[in-house]
């Protein structure tokens, strides 16, 4: 007989409520008895949404630019920005769960008006960001693998909006195994070209070493800061905040204590695939492009011809195909997802679905095309990056809200942050906001 699952009545949410209901706000069971594994089971999903943001094209332009022209010496970065992601998605879960409340409903509550529209005007160019380059990265994919021209693949970025109606109609579960059922091809996908590219594992160890020439190459340093900003995405600690409340736990403290436990599990092991990808993206570009002095590829179509020859095997070249556009399918329609979660939250603009993932999904569309059509071919994957860098300008413009509410025991009660990772998040705040002046300072 298999373990019974928790009946409690929805339970009024704490604040507004505008989501609920809309977004699968507490509409999945989860087991209270039975084996950890299979209660664990039960909140896998969340962490494995915002994974998929650590793993999108932009990601992809900024490991393949990193490790083609610096080796195996950024590893370290990938490595420093997966923990950051991984504290920082653990305090965006515990909000969601003890506040019951996302981190942009708490930003319009605890802020004035003025400041929620312009934290919500940052937040959209960041999301506009995040799409410009997985709307971009989707149509090279489509390019390369079926002869799409750049322009009409661009366009069919927009039936995303009609796959989320879909799944969402089917139930968040299923959003999440689509998600999930992508990451996997792109793990596989790239399982088997690390195997092809023979790394040199000394130096691949030797890469996780930090190194001070991040700091003082003003090139190494743009590329460092790329991958952060591709890495710990802003928009991912709106969309954490507000998936976990999918899950229908108890919420007494015990049953708040067990849920942030899981959620807790659910990202790190989450954020630990996306950080496996990332590093296997950046060791194939150095052992493969690096070493046979191919170190100005950083366009994602030139790294998709070349890899193939240089590896001895077509099939390089068409996996490396095939997981970008896994990964620009999954990671677009999180990031619609979020562009929902944050418009409701801030400025509580409620339109009908389709509507509003529509014109969400038409912010990214539009400048792309655009970007398409002037550009041509040449110069998108300069965007790509730039794109990234711009993700990491605005992230500690939601790092500060995440640490300071999830540190309130006005908001939290005794689940508060506790001092020492309080203290860590704040440090990981400053050393973005430095970086991230430096990089300005040297403009």
């Amino acid at each position: 007989m298999a373990p019974p699952v928790m009946s409690t009545p929805l339970e009024p949410q704490a604040g507004d409520n505008s989501q609920h209901g809309q977004n699968g706000q507490r509409s999945v069971t989860v087991r209270v008895d039975g084996p950890w594994w299979r209660r664990f089971l039960s909140f896998v999903g969340p962490g494995y949404l915002v994974a998929v943001g650590y793993m999108d094209p932009g990601n992809w332009a900024t490991d393949l630019a990193g490790g083609a022209a610096y080796g195996y010496s950024l590893l370290w970065i990938i490595g420093l920005s997966s923990c950051m992601a991984m504290l920082l998605q653990i305090l965006s879960a515990r909000l969601g769960i003890v506040a019951q409340a996302d981190l942009a409903q708490l930003c319009r509550m605890h802020s004035s008006r003025r400041s929620a529209v312009a934290q919500w005007l940052l937040c959209e160019i960041a999301i506009c960001a995040c799409d410009l380059a997985e709307v971009i990265g989707t149509a090279i994919a489509l390019k390369l693998l079926f002869g799409i021209p750049l322009a009409y693949g661009v366009v069919l970025t927009a039936l995303d909006v009609l796959a989320i109606l879909w799944l969402q109609q089917r139930g968040f579960r299923y959003l999440e195994a689509f998600v999930m059922a992508l990451l996997g091809v792109i793990f596989l996908c790239f399982a088997i070209n690390l195997a092809l590219a023979e790394p040199a594992w000394r130096a691949v160890g030797a890469g996780f070493i930090p190194s001070s020439q991040t700091v003082t190459d003003p090139g190494m340093l743009y590329l460092a800061i790329g991958i952060i900003g591709a890495t710990v995405m802003p928009h991912n600690l709106y969309l954490h905040s507000s998936t976990v409340q999918t899950r229908r736990f108890s919420t007494t403290d015990d049953g708040k204590s067990k849920a942030i436990s899981f959620a807790a599990a659910d990202i790190v092991v989450a954020l630990g695939l996306a950080f496996l990808v990332n590093a296997a993206i950046l060791i194939t570009s150095a052992a493969v492009f690096h070493t046979s002095g191919h170190a100005e590829i950083a366009d994602l179509e030139e790294a998709y011809k070349l890899l193939g020859p240089l590896t001895g095997t077509a099939l390089a070249s068409v996996l490396f195909g095939v997981a970008l556009l896994a990964a620009g399918l999954s990671s677009s329609v999180t990031a619609t997802l979020a562009g929902q979660i944050v418009m409701e939250g801030f400025v509580q603009l409620k339109l009908p679905p389709w509507a509003r993932r529509l014109v969400t999904r038409s912010v990214a569309i539009v400048p792309a095309l655009l970007v398409t059509i002037v550009y041509g071919e040449h110069g998108v994957t300069s965007l790509l990056i730039l794109s990234q860098v711009i993700l990491s300008l605005q992230l500690p413009f939601a790092m500060w809200p995440l640490i300071r509410y999830t540190s309130s025991r006005d908001i939290m009660g005794r689940f508060a942050t506790p001092r020492p990772m309080a203290w860590l998040a704040w440090a990981m705040m400053a050393t973005i906001v430095s970086l991230n002046g430096i990089l300005l300072s040297r403009l």
